[in-house]
């Protein structure tokens, strides 16, 4: 199961095949939530015999598997031994594998790369700093963008699809005008991308990976999102390093559901 800030998503893998998937709009509060994860588990099961069950969670949490923060109420990886998976949803979770292993630090918090702060002076943010890179470059952030532009007179077209109302204006709807051709929309996207591209340079210099992998729902926007980051990332690292690969989680948004499942598997009797 993997719990988004919009989503709560459950899939069942036999033999590392999803055999079964199934959502429910994530609820407010602690025990909506959970009765929506053990629903999504109950009818997933059906008559299976499940195993393990593994839930993704957004947020810090420690070894013990208690969730200890998580301010936007997520292991599905690309073949590679050395990757940083960063998750482009509500907000942007990440995940760290050296050597072929998931790197958890001595709480079990690391991987939190959306609330490294890439902007002191930037936007709140609900963990409570200001700046973090999830403001800029998460599926929320792409609104924020989305909607300073509206209000600058940039994004016609996008403000039409969200009823005329700038206010209105969310990431589905960039991505919407952007699939129509729309070049407003596009340079909306692309001032996105170079924020995205930012933190993930500041996480090349850090962990030296062979890749990125994004996943999450953005990550359905393409090509149209893949190679303006491509481009400004190469520009933002510094020109004696290797280029570092960013391709697109093979297993879409499914990526956290599916690598929750993994992860309880190899944790099971």
């Amino acid at each position: 199961v993997d719990l988004g800030g919009t989503k709560c998503l459950g899939v069942v893998l036999a033999d590392g095949a999803v055999v079964a998937e199934a959502r429910v709009p994530t609820p407010k509060g602690a025990d909506p939530v959970l009765s929506s994860i053990a629903g999504l588990v109950e009818e997933l099961g059906g008559e299976l015999a499940i195993e393990a069950v593994g839930v993704g969670l957004p947020g810090l949490v420690d070894r013990q598997g208690v969730l200890r923060f998580a301010p936007n109420l997520a292991l599905g990886g690309a073949g590679l031994d050395d990757v940083v998976l960063v998750t482009l949803g509500t907000g942007i979770g990440g995940g760290i594998v050296t050597d072929g292993s998931v790197e958890r630090g001595v709480h079990g918090f690391a991987g939190e790369v959306g609330h490294m702060v890439v902007d002191p002076h930037g936007p709140p943010c609900p963990c409570g700093q200001r700046g973090c890179w999830e403001r800029f470059a998460s599926g929320s952030g792409l609104g924020r963008l989305a909607r300073e532009a509206a209000h600058a007179g940039r994004a016609s077209r996008v403000v039409e699809l969200a009823g005329g109302d700038p206010e209105a204006v969310r990431g589905e709807h960039v991505t919407a005008a952007v699939d129509e051709g729309d070049a407003e929309a596009a340079d909306v996207l692309a001032r996105f991308a170079w924020w995205l591209a930012l933190g993930l340079a500041n996480l090349a210099n850090i962990f030296d990976p062979e890749a990125f992998v994004l996943a999450g729902g953005l990550v359905r926007a393409g090509e149209a999102l893949l190679v303006p980051t491509r481009t400004s990332l190469r520009d933002l690292l510094p020109r004696q390093r290797p280029e570092v690969t960013v391709v697109p989680a093979i297993l879409g948004e499914r990526a956290g559901a599916v690598g929750a499942a993994r992860l309880a598997a190899t944790r099971s009797p």
